[in-house]
């Protein structure tokens, strides 16, 4: 099956992009290199085509009651315009997802999915939405997205996209008429920076790509240092860090599961594993080497493995060889000394906190 492309493609083929599968898609993975793309996002400005990722919208009289059943945070009482981060999760615990929220007002909701499980989720929403008095639609066909990410994000969506943007606050969105398109802007952000996400139409997005390639405020950015960037600061990657066999507990993600609301889809495994404790943690490793861990290389203690990397890299921001690894508990606490086995060495390695990088979020 041929992947698909988003309604960039093209463009980023003529700026020489380097592209890659990924999620299903063929996507851009870096234009230049991914350390000058990553320095462009945390020091300046950085522009990526999200427009792979799905969108779901959920509406009507139960579209609250549907939206605290499939997911783990809790949406009742929200303002509108208010974005909830957290998991879609099978009863056993399990991730079917992690996801964001947005409440854009009264029994309406806007919901963001990963790209490599639009189909899946799309299929497991469907089935869970039968009794409920909603409409639901996979509205990902419709929505091409971009995001702004960096210190000067919000002077780029304002200044050259000429969007109004100033008055968001941190995990906000709002919808705004633009040439008798609605379109939505919010300020989530998965890079540790300040940061804005544009959903609308293929030709709304295209025009607005031109018009920042044109300005050359901000530097195109590829997948390549999207992951670098998040990784640094500790945010998950559905398919390493959450999975179906990786809780939210599991991840260190229990912040997002609002256990005390009356029910959603997993409430009770995760209560289980809260009270009881889990086996395995994703966690923080830093190595006292420069050498670098890769996803599946295992971790070790005393000869034995105890867990293996989900992520790993040599950090651009800090210069440091780290990864998050889910390794069994005994071996999980802050200061634990273990080792990474890479290729047919070891390499001797503490366990550190998640965050290897400070965000700078806009509060």
């Amino acid at each position: 099956m041929e992947n698909k492309r988003t309604c960039l493609y093209d463009k980023h083929v003529a700026l020489g992009a380097q592209i890659s599968p990924f999620g299903g898609f063929d996507m851009p993975i870096q234009y230049s290199t991914i350390i000058e793309e990553h320095n462009a996002v945390r020091q300046a400005c950085g522009v990526f085509d999200v427009s792979h990722m799905g969108e779901v919208t959920v509406k009507g009289k139960e579209a609250e009651k549907y939206v605290n059943h499939i997911f783990t945070n809790d949406v009742s009482g929200a303002k509108d315009g208010q974005v909830f981060y957290g998991m879609m999760c099978y009863e056993n615990g399990g991730t079917v997802d992690d996801m964001l929220v947005y409440k854009m007002k009264e029994q309406d909701y806007f919901i963001v999915i990963n790209a490599a499980n639009i189909d899946k989720d799309w299929e497991w929403m469907k089935k869970q939405a039968e009794g409920f008095d909603i409409d639901i639609q996979n509205a990902s066909e419709y929505y091409a997205q971009l995001a702004v990410q960096g210190p000067e994000g919000e002077a780029v969506v304002e200044e050259v996209l000429k969007l109004n943007c100033k008055e968001l606050e941190f995990y906000t969105a709002k919808t705004i008429a633009v040439n008798n398109e609605e379109i939505i802007v919010s300020r989530t952000g998965y890079t540790g920076e300040d940061g804005f996400e544009i959903y609308g139409s293929h030709d709304f997005i295209n025009a607005q790509w031109d018009k920042l390639m044109e300005s050359k405020r901000c530097k195109p950015c590829g997948l390549g240092c999207r992951d670098t960037l998040r990784f640094e600061v500790g945010l998950p990657l559905y398919g390493h860090e959450l999975s179906a066999d990786i809780s939210p507990v599991m991840a260190g993600l229990s912040m997002f599961c609002k256990l005390d609301k009356e029910e959603f889809i997993g409430k009770e495994a995760l209560t289980k594993q809260k009270e009881e404790g889990v086996k395995q943690r994703v966690i923080g490793i830093e190595l006292k080497d420069r050498a670098i861990p890769r996803n599946g290389y295992a971790v070790v203690v005393n000869g034995e493995k105890v867990g293996e990397v989900t992520t790993g890299y040599h950090t651009i921001s800090n210069d440091k060889s780290v990864c998050m690894a889910l390794v069994d508990v005994a071996h999980a606490k802050l200061g634990t000394e273990v080792e990474i086995q890479i290729r047919k060495k070891t390499f001797p390695s503490i366990v550190v906190k998640k965050k290897f990088y400070d965000k700078h979020y806009k509060k």
